[in-house]
């Protein structure tokens, strides 16, 4: 299927201008690349999590044994969060000119919904600080993920061949 911004109603291709949706994209990096990038970021996530709790226990003594600090706990959302970002940049990069561009705010959208959960147990009665250490996972996980794929896994600009 060969879409173009075009081909869809006036509405609509506004919206897609608005993220630059314009199915003209570079070449999109190699499924190898991705995976490489993905595992890469999958253990940089994991990395960051562990240093942020250890950090997060050291400076406030209080969240020691917070249930969510186990490793258990968090590296399975970890992986499934850095996977899903994985199994998303090359469909970015197939719809965009500018899929850094894009693929950077839906880092940004994406970790700010994560925060909501966070918001919650909040509410629910969890310890702020202990709070805060998960959204700066959060935050650290975007961050080494959306590095890690857009540096690995790089869009190219097409080449003219010639025959």
């Amino acid at each position: 299927m060969n879409l173009r911004a075009h081909s869809f109603p006036a509405s609509v291709q506004r919206i897609l201008g608005w993220f630059h949706v314009d199915f003209n994209p570079p070449l999109p990096p190699s499924n190898a690349e991705v995976a490489v990038a993905t595992t890469i970021a999958i253990v940089g996530s994991l990395v960051a999590d562990a240093l942020l709790v250890v950090i997060g226990t050291h400076v406030f003594t209080s969240t020691k044994g917070f249930v969510h600090f186990q490793f258990s706990d968090y590296a399975k959302l970890t992986v499934i969060g850095v996977v899903i970002a994985g199994i998303g940049w090359p469909i970015v990069a197939r719809m965009t000119s500018r899929p850094k561009w894009l693929f950077f705010r839906l880092a940004v959208a994406m970790t700010l919904v994560l925060f909501l959960p966070d918001l919650y147990i909040l509410y629910t009665g969890e310890p702020l600080k202990a709070v805060v250490v998960l959204m700066c996972m959060h935050v650290a996980i975007a961050v080494v993920t959306y590095k890690s794929l857009v540096v690995l896994a790089p869009v190219r600009r097409q080449r003219h061949r010639f025959h």
